[in-house]
């Protein structure tokens, strides 16, 4: 640290860091941050426009639900930085919860960094309360974090609690609920405790430990001087604004409740806001904070840091184009648009068995199951068709990817059959089975698949016909399976 109170930074000009979510409004800061250490790479679904672009940054578009465009886009990494959180859906229709679909983002993350040598990982991640059965939201973050790590890449974690800046989602949220109600009602959860933190500072940190050998596998806890409850947060919100707001509470939690009212007041959509509220039981406290540890100094204070936001959020043209808000309206036009499924089912993986057995296992399962419906042929080569037994019809025509495809991984492409539909130039969808945590989860995934039947009829037979399936695979799975040999260690 040096005598002004920042981090230290070793000259690093030739090394390359690759930054995950970089579009998001701490990721566009951190781009900016340490473009004159590094050459940077920021990932992202679309790229901003280049005047938000500083020297020494290339934008990367990068699905990174494709384990082999996450790869591309780590080669040559030193180090990388993963900011990606995946609430809201990525097809048009998404069968999936959103820590499934955290979970195969972080999974190809860390399959990526391990086959590029990176020297280390840094996750920003949320806060975790001691002592408490977390929520989903708060679970999934500690899953991911625990995921980047499992490949065996050093990842250094920064938790933080709510991050103050322009553009983000969760203050886009409590101003939007401080500006339009003049009077609120406040369930018990608004009594919980929070440690907000600026988005300057968050970034200092982050950026601090990008090749810092004392942080390698380092846990940070990060919050701002002020620990305050969510009515606190809401009431001095309200006098930033200039607002006299009422606040009266009331004794029931009322996660549902909750979530109605914050969706129908602030109009973000219910997949973001869901997670949110179900955390919100949780003091969110930076438990021995590392901020001043680390900078030197306690960090701004939330008025502070709520009138910078707010003023950063007025004069920047960028933030007014790119807010997070603005890219979820996008996106949801767009997927309205598409006609691709996402489907992603966390099943339960027998002791001793792979991702090769399971793929095995459904082939020889699913005709048992649907007999005299179904008939499923396997080729010595592994490729497989799905028949209509009745009329011999080809439904499905998968092919084994065997470039990829390990013990522990198995990537089937969906090339043909009467239920797939096909465009020349676009790449076919895919099904895979994934062994994940340790061996006791297995992930059956299809991914970009594009259905031939018209879209009304294929929501309500095939799609739910698919959901039934997977989850009577996963009882059968968990009914004393024995594997016919040990999983190989093998790794994409």
């Amino acid at each position: 640290m040096d005598r002004g109170g920042t981090m230290s930074e070793a000259p690093s000009q030739q090394q390359r860091v690759v930054i995950a979510g970089a579009s998001g409004f701490i990721g566009r800061a951190l781009t900016k941050r340490l473009a004159n250490r590094f050459e940077v790479i920021a990932l992202s679904r679309a790229k901003p426009s280049e005047a938000a672009t500083p020297g020494g940054v290339r934008w990367h578009s990068c699905d990174l639900f494709s384990l082999r465009e996450t790869s591309l886009a780590l080669a040559g990494a030193d180090y990388a930085i993963y900011l990606v959180h995946s609430m809201m859906p990525s097809a048009r229709l998404t069968q999936a919860s959103f820590a499934d679909l955290d979970l195969v983002l972080a999974d190809n993350f860390a399959r990526a960094a391990q086959q590029a040598g990176v020297k280390q990982i840094v996750y920003l991640g949320g806060l975790m309360p001691p002592g408490e059965s977390l929520s989903p939201h708060l679970a999934s973050r500690l899953e991911v974090e625990r995921i980047l790590g499992s490949r065996g890449v050093p990842v250094t974690a920064v938790r933080a609690g709510l991050v103050v800046g322009a553009g983000g989602s969760s203050l886009q949220i409590l101003v939007r609920l401080v500006r339009r109600l003049p009077v609120m009602l406040c369930p018990t959860w608004t009594k919980t405790l929070a440690q907000p933190i600026d988005q300057g500072d968050v970034v200092e940190v982050v950026a601090g430990v990008v090749g810092a050998p004392d942080m390698i596998g380092a846990v940070l806890h990060v919050g701002g001087p002020d620990v305050l409850s969510y009515r606190e947060l809401m009431l001095r919100t309200a006098a930033v604004l200039g607002k006299r707001t009422r606040a009266f509470s009331v004794p029931f939690f009322s996660p549902g409740l909750s979530r109605l009212w914050v969706t129908l007041v602030t109009k973000t959509p219910r997949a973001l806001v869901a997670p949110l509220i179900q955390s919100l039981r949780h003091p969110m406290v930076a438990a021995g904070n590392d901020l001043a540890l680390r900078l030197g100094r306690p960090g701004l204070g939330f008025e502070a840091s709520l009138r910078r936001a707010l003023a950063d959020e007025a004069a920047s043209a960028e933030v007014k184009q790119e807010t997070h808000q603005a890219t979820l309206a996008a996106d949801r036009q767009r997927l309205r648009k598409a006609r691709t499924v996402r489907s992603i089912q966390r099943l339960p993986l027998p002791p001793g068995c792979d991702a090769e057995w399971v793929a095995r296992e459904y082939a020889a399962w699913l005709p048992r199951k649907l007999w005299p419906l179904i008939d499923v042929d396997v080729a010595p080569d592994g490729n497989c068709s799905f028949r209509l037994r009745p009329l011999g019809l080809t439904l499905l025509r998968l092919r084994l990817d065997t470039d990829v495809s390990t013990s522990d991984r198995q990537l089937f492409r969906i090339e043909g059959g009467a239920l797939v539909r096909r465009r020349d130039g676009v790449e076919p969808g895919k099904l895979e089975f994934r062994v994940v945590m340790d061996n006791r989860f297995v992930l059956a995934a299809i991914h970009d698949f594009e259905p031939a039947l018209p879209w009304p009829v294929y929501a309500s037979t095939q799609a739910l016909i698919h959901l039934w399936v997977m989850r009577r695979f996963g009882r059968y799975l968990t009914n004393g399976r024995i594997c016919e040999k040990p999983p190989s260690t093998a790794m994409t």
